[in-house]
């Protein structure tokens, strides 16, 4: 019988505060965006044509690329987590940040098309729901910046297994997020 006590204490002794730590977060984080959808489509909805007129045509093929690639980097964080000391960590940063340059540039050329935030209710749900991807798919990419110039120290520093998992809960949310505003805002 303290054989199983044993085991027990063991699984407590095991608890990890950064993971619900980052848990509570995710929650938290999943009913940002819930409102911004829930907003996003109330507009839409009730818009008699959308996009309004006279207001420019998201470019659906070169962002379904840039989905393609963020997806990608899901697959390579996978590939990290399960070796977490020598896994292709700087192969997620890559593509990450590949997928933001694609974003900015998509933007950039919206602007000059006069898609902006003030430009009415389609700039500025597009801009918010987009744009607060855009922050977090930034805000990862400086996390595992941290995280993989720690590995850079010397073979002794190789990251926490906790840390690198917990930044893989948090990338595979921002990851996950992304199919479904792309869905909502570019092809509804």
């Amino acid at each position: 019988m303290s054989g199983g006590a044993i085991v027990l204490e063991e699984e407590v002794g095991r608890f990890d505060g950064a993971k619900v730590g980052m848990l509570i977060f995710l929650g938290a984080e999943t009913m940002l965006f819930a409102g911004f959808v829930a907003a996003f489509l109330v507009f839409r909805l009730s818009a008699p044509v959308w996009p309004p007129p006279l207001q420019p045509r998201l470019p659906v093929g070169v962002t379904a690329v840039s989905t393609a690639v963020l997806l990608l980097s899901g697959y390579t964080m996978w590939r990290a987590l399960r070796a977490a000391r020598d896994g292709d960590r700087a192969g997620t940063g890559l593509l990450g940040a590949t997928f933001l340059a694609v974003q900015g540039f998509e933007w950039a050329r919206l602007l000059t098309f006069g898609l902006t935030a003030p430009s009415g209710i389609y700039g500025g749900t597009f801009y918010t729901l987009v744009g607060a991807h855009a922050l977090h798919v930034l805000g990862a990419l400086v996390w595992l910046s941290i995280i993989l110039m720690g590995t850079r120290s010397g073979p002794a520093a190789t990251p926490n297994q906790s840390r690198v998992l917990v930044f893989g809960m948090y990338w595979y949310f921002v990851v996950g997020l992304w199919p479904i505003l792309y869905t909502l805002v570019y092809l509804a």
